[in-house]
């Protein structure tokens, strides 16, 4: 059966290469818009259904997996900074607290589908106005949401993370290859 992930991500995409499985990548065309009153949990779920639901229209015989990621300190949801002076603010909003990582992700196959929403909570240390700077110069924060990435430098500043760290990179790898075995998927030493 083909895999095909609907994403875009450079983290995605390595994180769903370690389950050795061979997939294919196609990067969905979706507004990713959140409806007025939409809870981050409902829309990271609404995104992940969309991305899939757009591949597998495309591709109706193969197993689609769609994901979307979404950092909320606050009630407030961090997307991908759209320039430095966002990615500080978002940083100034993290440090010294605790914030929830939603990924929901959708798998799809003809007409059966299962979505997952796993929710990680992660915390920042207190950092100074010139980490912060030294950290957003570096320019990892440019393409991530909420303006980290816990596998990068942004590791030096993380006090502590409750649940899947992998959930925080993108797409969390424990649940999927449960749900991915519920889909017919077979792995190495299966």
């Amino acid at each position: 059966m083909q895999v095909l992930l609907s994403s875009g991500s450079p983290r995605r995409r390595e994180l769903l290469s370690l389950l050795g499985i061979p997939f294919l990548v196609r990067i969905p065309n979706i507004s990713e818009s959140q409806h007025k009153g939409e809870t981050a949990r409902r829309f990271c779920a609404r995104i992940s259904r969309e991305k899939a639901l757009a591949m597998a229209r495309q591709y109706p015989e193969a197993l689609v997996i769609g994901a979307d990621t979404v950092v909320v300190v606050d009630g407030e949801i961090l997307g991908k900074p759209r320039d430095m002076n966002q990615a500080r603010d978002f940083l100034m909003l993290l440090q010294n607290k605790t914030h929830d990582v939603f990924t929901g992700y959708t798998l799809m196959l003809g007409k059966h589908a299962k979505s997952r929403v796993v929710r990680t909570r992660v915390r920042f240390k207190q950092m100074t106005p010139e980490e912060i700077s030294w950290y957003v110069e570096s320019g990892e924060p440019m393409d991530k949401a909420g303006a980290y990435a816990v596998q990068g430098i942004a590791s030096l500043f993380i006090d502590h993370i409750q649940g899947s760290y992998t959930n925080v990179m993108g797409l969390p790898i424990s649940e999927l290859y449960d749900d991915l075995r519920c889909f017919g998927i077979r792995f190495q030493g299966e």
